[in-house]
């Protein structure tokens, strides 16, 4: 910062001061955070800051108190509208806090996403959120003693490691009990790749939910996909080709339920009134396909935010305040009742 500009800032600073009638130290200690003054003076300040149009210099700040104000993000895949939501959510928490991301992708490889991990701390981030990805607890636990971490689709919470996850397996419940209301007694699985717990846990849903109808799993019926709509087209057309009967499709994610709709479409199998289809997400795009998705709403941008919002609680020194974020069933088109 040059001579000129460091003048200005302090002026500026000063000038709040003298306005909001407390000291320039008191301001400064305001804008890092350290201060413990009454409501009526961080009010009088706040107005001041508005009423200059005063932008501290957030660098500086930041240098002062050793911190690069930087929050390093490690996604899988920068194409995949889930990660899309998750980010949207980590750049709402983080506005206005002063730090900026810093992201970089996984790709869903353990050795890859420690790579990344560690390109990040090289580059001196203040805390790192991890959305998803294939890293043992143990691998961020050790990450974690040299920063904090949050990561989303596990349970953590030691040290300066903590972790977000949403009930998976009862997702899948929601949505094979939705299609076992609906009259179906046939539905087929297209699951997500066996190697993710997301993936596990929500073919221990439909199981569950199965097992509770009385109904006997059958082990034709589930047919591997790889979350992507590729791999749901694949699988239906897997499924049709075993000449199983099925009524209903229970896709592991929305984008394999794409890929699962355009097959059926190109058989000339009507969605819903041959064959139902149920997803999980409820990406933005599942509110316009033909017909709308049927689907479990997974609070992606939300789940981002709490994750960036813990970081930033681990950095303050404050105790994080996890709330469980709920999945919700969101009926639409795409499935209906037998008649």
């Amino acid at each position: 910062m040059s001579q000129s500009s460091h003048a200005s800032t302090a002026s500026t600073l000063h000038e709040v001061a003298r306005i909001a009638g407390v000291s320039p130290s008191t301001v400064s200690r305001i804008l890092n955070g350290t201060a413990r003054v009454s409501d009526d003076k961080r009010k009088a300040v706040e107005a001041a800051i508005a009423n200059l149009s005063y932008k501290p210099n957030l660098l500086a700040q930041g240098l002062k108190k050793g911190r690069a104000m930087t929050i390093g993000i490690l996604t899988q895949d920068l194409a995949s509208p889930f990660f899309t939501e998750a980010l949207m959510g980590v750049e709402a928490a983080l506005a206005g806090s002063g730090y900026a991301p810093l992201i970089v992708s996984g790709h869903w490889h353990a050795d890859e996403e420690a790579e990344r991990v560690e390109l990040l701390m090289a580059r001196r981030v203040d805390g790192i959120v991890i959305l998803s990805g294939s890293l043992s607890d143990k691998q961020i636990g050790r990450f974690a003693e040299r920063l904090p971490i949050v990561a989303t689709g596990r349970r953590i919470d030691t040290g300066q490691a903590r972790g977000i996850a949403l009930d998976q397996l009862e997702g899948a419940r929601l949505a094979t009990d939705y299609l076992l209301e609906l009259g179906h007694r046939q539905i087929a699985f297209i699951a997500g790749l066996p190697e993710h717990d997301d993936a596990r846990a929500r073919l221990a849903g439909y199981r569950a939910a199965l097992e509770a109808a009385g109904i006997a799993f059958n082990p034709a019926l589930v047919v591997q996909g790889n979350f992507q709509e590729s791999g749901g087209l694949l699988a239906v057309n897997e499924l049709l080709e075993t000449r199983q009967r099925f009524t209903a499709i229970f896709c592991a994610n929305d984008q394999t339920a794409y890929g699962a709709r355009l097959a059926l479409y190109r058989r000339g199998i009507r969605v819903p009134d041959d064959i139902s289809i149920i997803g999980f997400d409820d990406l933005p795009n599942s509110n316009y396909t033909t017909p709308p998705l049927t689907t479990v709403r997974q609070p992606v941008y939300e789940m981002g935010k709490q994750a960036a919002r813990t970081v930033l609680q681990l950095l303050n020194g404050e105790t994080p305040t996890l709330t469980q974020l709920p999945l919700e069933l969101i009926m639409r088109e795409s499935a209906r009742r037998i008649l």
